[in-house]
């Protein structure tokens, strides 16, 4: 059996796929609906299998804590994105907007993990055993998958926003 990739290997990749997908989105002008849709499952996954697995061994490991609040953060602003790129098509008011702002947010926070000193330099340091960790992360993936092609993912749940919903107002024209 092929040995699975090791955690950040596993991240990486994921970012490169995304990071394709947005270049996609913003090239194109008929399918913008089904890339979108795979953009925000691919990211649901990602952030999914982050905080469930990554995440608590990063922080178990003393990852800076700061960071760590940050990339929390960061996923809750993306999962409010994708909500209302879920909730929404190409032909609504600032769709484009939404999945521009969210490739941006994306590309932040990518360089915040990728960076010399960030939390994929710090967890190697740390020496955790990102070869368990990659295939525990590789499984979880398969099964939300599998899941979502089945009967579509839970809902996200944020962590660190506590707000209620700001009321909608209207756009000036």
């Amino acid at each position: 059996m092929a040995r699975q990739p090791d955690a950040i290997a596993l991240l990486k990749a994921d970012h490169r796929k995304v990071e394709e997908l947005f270049e996609k989105y913003e090239k194109t002008r008929s399918k913008k609906a089904d890339i979108a849709k795979t953009i925000c499952l691919e990211l649901t996954v990602h952030t999914m299998i982050e905080e469930e697995i990554f995440y608590p061994a990063c922080r178990a490991a003393d990852i800076d804590a700061d960071m760590m609040d940050e990339a929390n953060v960061e996923h809750d602003g993306a999962k409010m994105l994708i909500a209302e790129l879920e909730a929404g098509s190409p032909d609504d008011d600032f769709y484009d907007a939404k999945v521009k702002v969210l490739s941006e947010e994306i590309k932040h926070h990518v360089k915040e993990e990728e960076q010399r000193g960030g939390i994929f330099s710090q967890a190697r340091e740390a020496e955790l055993d990102l070869q368990a960790l990659g295939e525990q992360m590789a499984a979880r993936k398969k099964e939300l998958l599998a899941q979502a092609k089945a009967d579509g993912l839970p809902a996200p749940v944020t962590l660190t926003m506590k707000a209620s919903p700001p009321e909608q107002g209207h756009a000036a024209a």
